[in-house]
């Protein structure tokens, strides 16, 4: 799947159009057109050879053509006449936390400043401040974002990228190559968030022939070592992934070493040895007679050590060998358990879709009700709503409620926590939504107490029920603001209010760490929700609860675990 690739080809052209002084609609159809690429859920060149990349919101016939010449040919014209308008230097510039395209233009035009090390050199003398629009608090901002940018050194990529090109392997293999059994390892079945390589295992009783086919897929980059029990391929996404055979009686061993974690399989190697066992990949052996007693499933292994069998997301040697030994495991939420989505975006806003589309995708899904929640006016960047345009969505939505009952749609929004901690609209025009969602999307360079007390205040608003990516991170992109967490946790519990966990890929915020502590050091609930701006983007919810599993989360942590008159009972309390 060459999502990824296409849509970060599209983000490179809207920033040097930008640059280049491009029509303003070019730059921002380049970025919607990045950003739909990359939310996609089915192949970007599945859709080019099918023709149906014009069917695609967002996708018209210049884009289009634009993909098919980079599908087909490695290029983008468009892209490579820019590039030369541009010099190379400015775009490393531009990737600065607390810079973009504008501001490298204006500093270029203003203080010929070409480079990174340019930049530097200005801000230290104290040059930028004098700039229109910038100051010295820009300034100290832009050599704090130098210091991060250079500090960065990770070849890890989301697990939104990671997961969706493993199972299209493992769908290749299965379909074409004698495999027996096959399943997906590693950091991606312990559902962290980022993840360095892929690993898979498989079964077969013509190896030979599943590594050919592996080593021939549309996926390869560079085949680094191919041989008959091992085969090492770098993909487009310049990810490693691994494809192992094993035999069938140690596939169970195999399964439990290579999904981790180092720590987690520490421990169970501790816990063999005390009952004179010896643990490894091909088995569990007794160590007097070398006698294999498990292997062929991974709960034979859990057994014979005297453990429950602990779910992949929780092995991460942080006191779950315990509770498994006590048998005193927690049931933690499953993608099954969830009843409705929280925090969708409509085409009234920043979305690409209707609100009856999403709703039927919903039911799809077999949820129960879906919370519309799209951004209130005070971030015209993301189309922001007067409460005049939310009255008219709230006319849709009762329209549609009539048509599709007992499925329920509510009308939520998601406010701003602006700089003093108020939000977009007064006291008595908040209590016409069924669910305020808020958050920070601007002013993220304020200290940690001014950060921190924004949140304090919002959590003291009435009719704020939830904060949304309560830290503010993009994976890869943009690191957490600065926050007293467990201030406003505890704030969070004087009020009975919840936090989210950003499904987005790009987002899983609140992470897995703060997400427990949340719920077990103060009893807080967790709402997990898409942040979805297209019907695509909704399937993401496996992510954020990938992130509530490995924070041992059960049903009764999460709000959307309730049934449709349970969640009913939530918003009237």
């Amino acid at each position: 799947m060459r999502n990824k690739e296409v849509s970060e080809k599209f983000y490179e052209l809207a920033e040097i159009a930008e640059l280049a002084g491009e029509n303003p609609f070019k730059v921002k159809a380049y970025l919607e057109a990045a950003r739909v690429i990359e939310n996609l859920t089915v192949p970007i060149e599945d859709l080019a050879a099918s023709g149906k990349l014009e069917e695609v919101k967002g996708v018209g016939k210049s884009i289009a053509q634009k993909i098919k010449q980079y599908l087909t040919s490695g290029r983008i014209d468009k892209l490579e006449e820019l590039k030369k308008q541009v010099p190379e230097t400015l775009l490393q510039m531009e990737k600065i936390p607390g810079l973009g395209a504008k501001r490298v233009k204006v500093l270029y035009e203003k203080l010929d400043i070409r480079t990174i090390d340019d930049l530097k050199r200005a801000a230290e003398e104290g040059k930028i401040r004098e700039i229109e629009g910038f100051g010295e608090k820009t300034e100290k901002n832009i050599l704090e974002g130098i210091g991060m940018m250079r500090d960065k050194k990770s070849d890890r990529v989301s697990i939104g990228i990671a997961l969706p090109l493993a199972e299209k392997i493992v769908e290749s293999l299965r379909n074409h190559s004698p495999v027996e059994k096959i399943l997906v390892c590693g950091s991606i079945r312990r559902m962290k968030d980022t993840i360095g390589d892929i690993d898979i295992l498989v079964t077969s009783n013509k190896p030979d022939k599943v590594m050919d086919y592996f080593a021939s897929l549309d996926v390869v980059k560079e085949v680094i070592a191919k041989g008959d029990t091992k085969t090492s391929i770098v993909t487009f996404e310049n990810l490693q992934v691994d494809l192992r055979t094993v035999e069938p009686d140690s596939f169970g061993a195999a399964i439990q070493y290579f999904t981790g974690s180092k720590q987690h399989n520490v421990r169970l190697r501790e816990i063999a040895i005390k009952k004179n066992l010896k643990l490894n990949e091909y088995g569990l052996f007794d160590l007097d007679t070398n006698r294999k007693v498990a292997g062929i499933t991974e709960e034979s292994i859990y057994e014979k050590l005297g453990l429950q069998w602990i779910p992949p997301e929780m092995r991460e040697d942080t006191g779950e060998v315990e509770l498994a030994m006590d048998g005193k495991l927690p049931r933690i939420v499953t993608i099954d358990d969830i009843k409705g989505d929280l925090h969708v975006h409509t085409n009234y806003s920043d979305g690409s879709d209707s609100i009856e589309g999403i709703a039927r995708k919903a039911m799809k899904m077999r949820y129960e009700y879906v919370v519309l929640a799209d951004h209130a006016k005070a971030l015209g960047i993301a189309g922001g709503l007067s409460m005049e345009k939310y009255k008219k969505e709230k006319d849709e939505v009762d329209t549609l409620n009539k048509l599709l009952k007992p499925f329920k749609i509510f009308l939520g929004t998601e406010l701003n926590i602006l700089a003093n901690g108020e939000v977009d609209f007064k006291q008595e025009e908040l209590s016409f939504f069924d669910l305020c969602l808020a958050g920070i999307h601007t002013g993220m360079s304020q200290d940690r107490e001014q950060i921190t007390q924004r949140i304090v205040k919002a959590l003291g608003n009435e009719y704020v029920k939830i904060i949304v990516h309560p830290t503010g991170r993009i994976i890869g992109g943009r690191d957490e603001y600065s926050v007293d967490i467990d201030a406003i946790f505890a704030e969070a519990k004087k009020y009975n209010k919840g936090f989210e966990i950003n499904a987005s890929f790009e987002r899983l915020d609140l992470n897995e760490v703060n997400s427990r502590k949340a719920t077990e050091s103060y009893g807080l609930k967790i709402e997990i929700g898409t942040d979805a701006h297209s019907i695509a983007s909704m399937d993401n919810m496996r992510y954020g609860v990938g992130v509530a599993r490995r924070a041992w989360l059960t049903k009764k942590d999460v709000i959307n675990a309730k049934t449709l008159k349970e969640f009913e009972r939530y918003l009237k309390s």
